[in-house]
């Protein structure tokens, strides 16, 4: 049979469309806000890691020395040589923090500054520096100095890459020690607070006891406070002076006891909204169908709540987890001698000036940070899958018994937390723990304490304003962008990634981070250090995911058909965000704006390391006059930062109601 062969035409080459301006303007917005969390997150961090490699050794052998005590230079001997023949410990060689030099005295045990004896030193060998006061010295000629000179003469070690910083850190038992504590604290957290939150969250949903509303209100005040404040509160309650101590049965509040109960109350309004949502979409189908089959509540309660729950379940874990791991305030607090990674990279830093080690101890909480972080974006999006239009609401019907049950849990959790609450209030405004009980403003008088005094409150309001108003608009600027603009796909998920890391980044981690990005004299950037222009950049960026994913969700509500009318109708991509866009998401707008302030508000790990002495925040304050042992003014302080954020949500009320209502008037049509 014959064949014939179709004989086709050229290849149709593809024809891209050309961008329009506003495609053009779009894109230009996007990456200026990638360059921003480049700059602001990706180089950090980066930066860090480098340091986290850098390591210091100090050569002896590459310099020598010679004495004269009078009757001409002795024998010409290496450094090395010397330290041999010296005591053990004397010395320290091998490995030394970023630019500690050490002074060339160290190697001459009877040297005195008085005596007529006379040094001199030279390099021998490549690599090896000496420093004169200011002065650099790397040739090899001999360079003598008088006793009184010599003092000031300092060998620098040598910089060179690789893992021997965290060789010495898994070397040394007290520091490796810390990733244990970490991970039981956390896990141990984890799982009262999750068993906590979840009842809570049964209780509210699933009956129809009274004061529901009071309850939800009573379960968000602690993220109103800095998380040194429960530690505090645990100190006044069971303390060496503690009013109920006894109840403790001889054990110490100051270690994992007390690290416990403080992230309990701070990380129970996280657990407590996750677990709300997840029982709040459940189908009410799958509870008439248990009915039908006769299955006892017990068991209805174990093969559909806890299934239908278990994502979100699951996703209040490890973000618990992820909170109590990097929470740097409570442990400082009340952890006393049990230490954590985060308490941990604050004493390299601030207590040994070591750098090098701070930055390995925050690779090192970087890992179960990004693991809990990554665990719980993939089921957050399984959670999502659960949903299907056929799905009825649940609703709760009256039974007495079970309803005050109820009450009776909802009233001893609400009382745990008012109670913490209230001994900081207490110990706030009493004279003088335990002796003189009377009461009195004088631990508001913070001006004559340790910490910065009123302009620490004050810094702290300046930079939660500019933080959520810079953040609000960079935020839903970006989140704009990603989700509106038309192709870029790869770009936009470039720019997704990024957005997402922040939340993955512990704050302590991110602090140390611009550190070493920042104050570096070579960065251009370097006039921002120890600015409040860096606070506001880096709390921005610490707080920039939950922002954006608030954004994206408001921005999905609205029809794709408004850019297709607008540009149907030619008009400019700035006039439809403006005039739609943001009057439409204007909720969503101050839902971030507000979730900024108030976070700035109570943030330690992320801006301890970088407020300077005019720069001193509230929250910092908190941590500096309980060091210095003024626990009461710390509680005032914190009580301050409270009702802060207490009257923020109050105006972020009233505006929800007002302001709102004129601009959302067309959701009622």
């Amino acid at each position: 049979m014959a064949t014939t062969t179709a004989h086709s035409g050229p290849a149709r080459a593809t024809i891209k469309p050309s961008l329009s301006r506003d495609d053009i303007i779009m894109r230009v917005f996007m990456l200026v806000i990638a360059f921003y969390l480049i700059v602001t997150l990706v180089l950090p961090l980066y930066a860090m890691m480098s340091k986290s490699f850098s390591t210091y050794h100090l050569d002896l052998s590459a310099y020598a020395f010679q004495v004269d005590e009078g009757d001409g230079w002795g024998p010409e001997r290496t450094g090395e040589a010397i330290a041999a023949d010296l005591e053990a410990g004397t010395v320290e060689l091998g490995a030394v923090s970023g630019d500690t030099r050490m002074a060339a005295t160290k190697l001459f045990t009877d040297f005195s500054f008085r005596a007529k004896t006379m040094y001199r030193a030279r390099i021998v060998k490549d690599g090896g520096v000496m420093l004169f006061g200011s002065e650099r010295i790397a040739d090899a000629e001999w360079h003598a100095y008088s006793s009184n000179d010599f003092r000031r003469l300092t060998l620098r070690p040598v910089k060179s890459s690789g893992i021997g910083n965290y060789i010495r850190y898994f070397s040394t038992p007290a520091l490796f020690r810390s990733i244990f504590n970490s991970i039981f604290i956390a896990t141990i957290s984890t799982i009262i607070t999750v068993t906590i939150a979840f009842g809570f969250a049964y209780a509210l949903n699933r009956s129809m006891m009274r004061f529901k509303g009071v309850f939800r209100m009573i379960a968000m005040v602690p993220i109103l406070v800095p998380s040194l404040l429960p530690g505090i509160a645990l100190v006044y309650l069971f303390g060496n002076q503690g009013v109920i101590k006894e109840l403790l049965f001889g054990y110490s509040i100051y270690g994992p006891i007390g690290i416990v109960i403080g992230s309990v109350f701070f990380t129970l309004p996280h657990a407590y909204i996750i677990i709300q949502t997840a029982l709040s979409i459940s189908d009410a189908r799958l509870y008439e169908a248990a009915v039908a089959l006769r299955a006892s509540p017990w068991k209805t309660f174990w093969t559909v709540t806890i299934p239908g729950a278990r994502y979100g379940l699951i996703s209040a874990a490890f973000v618990v987890f992820n909170l109590v791991i990097t929470d740097f305030g409570l442990p400082k607090v009340i952890g006393g001698q049990y230490n954590v990674l985060a308490v941990d990279i604050y004493k390299q830093v601030i207590g040994q000036q070591n750098f090098e080690m701070g930055a390995v101890v925050s690779v090192i909480l970087l890992v179960p940070a990004l693991l809990a972080f990554t665990i719980d974006r993939i089921v957050q999006r399984r959670q999502v899958a659960l949903l299907t239009a056929r799905s009825v609401a649940l609703e709760p019907k009256p039974d007495p018994k079970f309803d005050r049950l109820c009450l009776i849990y909802c009233s001893l959790v609400a009382l745990f937390i008012l109670g913490l609450l209230g001994m900081c209030q207490f110990a706030a405004v009493i004279k003088f723990w335990p002796y003189d009980l009377s009461l009195s403003l004088n631990n508001y008088n913070f001006d004559v304490m340790d910490g910065g005094g009123w302009a620490s409150y004050w810094n702290s309001i300046k930079m939660a304003l500019w933080t959520a108003a810079i953040g609000s608009c960079v935020i839903f600027l970006g989140g704009y962008m990603v989700e509106k603009t038309s192709g870029f796909k790869t770009g936009r998920g470039l720019f997704q990634m990024m957005a997402m890391m922040p939340m993955a980044i512990p704050g302590m981690v991110l602090g140390l981070a611009y550190i070493f990005f920042f104050n570096n004299p070579n960065n251009p950037l370097n006039f921002m250090y120890a600015t409040l222009g860096i606070l506001v950049i880096c709390s921005i960026t610490h707080f920039y995911t939950v922002g954006h994913l608030t954004a994206l969700t408001a921005l999905k509500q609205m029809d794709g058909e408004f850019e297709s009318v607008s540009a149907s109708l030619k008009q400019p991509v700035w006039k439809l965000f403006s005039r739609v866009t943001v009057p439409v998401c204007l909720p969503a707008i101050l839902d971030i704006s507000i979730y900024i302030f108030v976070n700035a508000m109570t943030t330690v790990s992320a801006v301890v390391f970088l407020y300077s002495p005019d720069t001193t925040l509230a929250s910092v304050a908190v941590l500096n006059m309980d060091d210095a042992g003024d626990i009461a003014p710390a509680a005032a302080m914190g009580m301050m930062i409270f009702y802060t954020n207490a009257f923020a949500r109050l105006v972020h009320l009233a505006l929800s109601r007002g302001v709102l209502a004129r601009t959302q008037a067309w959701r009622r049509r």
